[in-house]
């Protein structure tokens, strides 16, 4: 943000960011979490309608998605409101809470002082139980707070991204407003976190900027990574054995020419017969081609199967449709 204010770039708006690399975390990591950890973010700047969050959004569900992992996180969505309707509830929260201060975690009446909206995120289960009779966000928003909020979930119905509404969804900063946002999973334990965010409007003014909308989310890379699945195993080679140094060359380029077919090919460079298909063996080759004379002479090869030891002369033309039982 720094960087947009001071090299003028809010003269370029809207603008539309990625960005990724390590991250230090100030405060002493919670269980799970790690005090350097590796993130990528994405930021819309200098959009204020509601469909800018709605793209954000879309750009993180495809993303997991790609990755393999959306099935396996749900995006949970919030409003906060603009900043008229979040003063009005900060003010409901901290009535609320004053009458129930004295059962309150020590970190809950630290908040109720300073940040009363955290609370609503607590883990502790005395605080867990209190927020259940808390009041709710939605029902003090103002008419544009919630036609914000209908147009928002809209577009996501529009788009087919699913998202259920969690009113305990919260940021404690007070730049933070409208839409709040989070893909969630229950595969990573009690930091189930994949992929977080929502607008901040009020961010760059606070750092000494114009007023300037903004919509973004980050995503701890290492969580990412643990819900990826393992990647496929390397296919198996298959190996070229040309028998003879008149096959030498045209081994070579048989060689190429399955590479280019999508086929993982093995060449060894020298020894006799029995040390290559030695060596076929050692690199847990799939099939063995042999090109020989009798090979050369007739446009064929002869393929062994390595697992079961069967040999059979199969036509160069067809090769490749042969080879494919062998991917």
């Amino acid at each position: 943000m720094r960087a947009i204010i001071s090299n003028g770039l809010t003269q370029n708006l809207p603008l539309k960011l990625f960005a990724h690399g390590p991250m230090f975390r100030y405060e002493r990591p919670q269980k799970g979490r790690f005090r350097q950890f590796h993130q990528i973010d994405v930021e819309l700047i200098g959009v204020a309608q509601p469909q800018a969050d709605i793209e954000v959004i879309a750009a993180g569900a495809r993303i997991l998605d790609e990755l393999g992992i959306l099935k396996r996180t749900v995006l949970e969505l919030n409003t906060l409101g603009d900043q008229e309707t979040r003063r009005r509830y900060r003010q409901e929260l901290i009535n609320y809470y004053a009458n129930v201060s004295d059962k309150l975690s020590e970190d809950s009446q630290r908040r109720l002082a300073t940040n009363p909206l955290r609370i609503l995120d607590s883990k502790d289960p005395g605080d867990i139980a209190i927020n259940v009779d808390a009041p709710e966000f939605h029902r003090h928003l103002n008419a544009d707070s919630s036609a914000f909020f209908d147009a928002l979930r809209r577009g996501l119905d529009t788009l087919g991204i699913a998202y259920r509404v969690n009113p305990r969804l919260v940021r404690g900063l007070d730049y933070y407003c409208h839409t709040a946002f989070e893909f969630v999973t229950t595969d990573l334990g009690a930091q189930g976190t994949v992929m977080g965010g929502g607008r901040y409007d009020g961010l760059v003014g606070v750092m000494g900027g114009p007023e300037t909308p903004g919509v973004g989310w980050a995503a701890g890379i290492e969580r990412l990574a643990m819900l990826i699945d393992e990647p496929a195993g390397l296919a198996r080679p298959i190996a070229i054995v040309p028998v003879g140094e008149a096959a030498e060359l045209p081994a070579l380029r048989l060689a190429e020419d399955l590479r280019r077919a999508g086929f993982a090919i093995d060449q060894g460079y020298s020894g006799n017969v029995g040390r290559r298909l030695k060596r076929a063996n050692k690199i847990a080759a799939r099939a063995a081609i042999l090109l020989g004379e009798d090979e050369l002479r007739n446009d064929a090869a002869t393929v062994r199967d390595l697992d079961s030891g069967e040999q059979v002369a199969v036509p160069l033309a067809s090769l490749e449709d042969h080879l494919a039982r062998f991917r």
